[in-house]
């Protein structure tokens, strides 16, 4: 099957760029022709608080990449579309609502005038709606998912919530693992393995992933690495730090950490929090058992799935310092930390993109 991909690529970087990207490496090793239709200029800077791109690639970069798309260029997308007019799928990533209006005019430029049958298209949402909301972003997707042959979520609750906007057949399927080849040096448990009192929050730091909270419920005595892009609110975050008194024990790395700094930021941490109000697919469980460490997380979105309560890790509320202070007091029981460490196992991305794959396939055919 001719297969074409439009979303970003490196140079672009986070976890959208990686997915698209291991996405295409997959369906090649399946036997598909795949062609990348990436961005030469994917949003305008206003739309992206954080660094868009990378100096390196996290993984191993696809081959065949067009870099052509622009978001000021509409007569780009439309062309787009008409070059793409060959391909049996078009399979368009979703990361948020701002990509619609290019979209619909790839969309045009398939349908518009064809002499032979278009392409089945299918939505690939990362988010149907973001976490943060705006006025505009229903009736953008509303418009987007009425156009397409299918639609791909990661969630039951992102199932629902397409089907809410469009008629369209939607296919659920379990996000695979899009961890970068060079995040992958996992420190196996030991006896010589101490206990650091030492927790890390790691990624896009944005209003919905509930740094705030996990600020507010930190244990006496125990220290929070903060590692990630600000998406806003840097500033909030020192003011409560602050506040709290915690200057000696949080420590805040803004930025953007390449894929080679990521082991040194777990080598001397006890767990990885994930303290997200709400969420849909992540990859942050697997990464930080790749990294042979637990993961504290909130029962939201996918988190719950990939955490096993009491083996790998602890689940808390979501949005509750209270529930959130009360795991972590009993993470940090005598012994607890070790025990929940030897129980980490790194994942096989195999199985889960042999079932992905299979899914994008099925959501493309007819009926969904």
């Amino acid at each position: 099957m001719r297969i074409a991909i439009v979303g970003p690529t490196y140079p672009y970087k986070g976890g959208g760029a990686a997915h698209t990207t291991e996405l295409a490496h997959r369906l090649r090793a399946a036997g598909h022709d795949v062609v990348i239709e990436s961005w030469r200029a994917q949003y305008p800077a206003f739309l992206y608080p954080g660094r868009q791109t990378a100096d390196t690639p996290d993984g191993e970069p696809f081959g065949n990449v067009r870099r052509v798309l622009d978001w000021r260029r509409p007569d780009g997308w439309v062309a787009c579309g008409r070059r793409l007019r060959s391909a049996d799928l078009v399979v368009l990533a979703v990361l948020s609502p701002v990509q619609v209006p290019p979209y619909l005019g790839i969309l045009y430029g398939l349908r518009s005038r064809a002499k032979a049958a278009a392409p089945r298209v299918v939505a690939l949402c990362h988010n149907v709606l973001p976490h943060e909301r705006k006025p505009y972003d229903r009736p953008l997707m509303r418009a987007l998912l009425r156009r397409v042959d299918g639609v791909l979520v990661h969630s039951p609750a992102q199932a629902e919530l397409a089907r809410a906007l469009a008629p369209a057949p939607v296919t659920t399927a379990q996000m695979a693992p899009h961890l970068p080849a060079g995040e992958r040096v996992r420190a196996e448990p030991g006896p010589e393995r101490r206990v650091h009192r030492r927790l890390l929050f790691f990624g896009l730091v944005r209003p919905y992933k509930g740094l705030d909270v996990l600020i507010r419920a930190l244990p006496e005595g125990v220290a929070l690495r903060v590692a990630g892009e600000f998406w806003g609110g840097q500033a909030q975050t020192e003011a409560l730090v602050a506040e709290l008194g915690l200057a000696d024990r949080v420590e805040l790395r803004p930025g953007y950490v390449a894929a080679e700094d990521v082991p040194g930021l777990f080598a001397d941490v006890d767990a990885l929090v994930l303290p997200y109000r709400s969420g849909t697919a992540s990859q942050q469980v697997w990464l930080g058992h790749e990294q042979g460490v637990p993961v504290i997380a909130t029962r939201v979105g996918t988190l719950g799935d990939h955490v096993t309560d009491g083996v790998d890790g602890l689940l808390a509320e979501p949005g509750s310092v209270e529930s959130l202070r009360e795991v972590l007091a009993r993470f940090y029981a005598p012994g607890e930390p070790e025990r929940l460490r030897a129980g980490v196992k790194a994942v096989d991305p195999g199985p889960y993109w042999a079932a992905y794959v299979e899914a994008l396939v099925a959501a493309a055919s007819p009926g969904g």
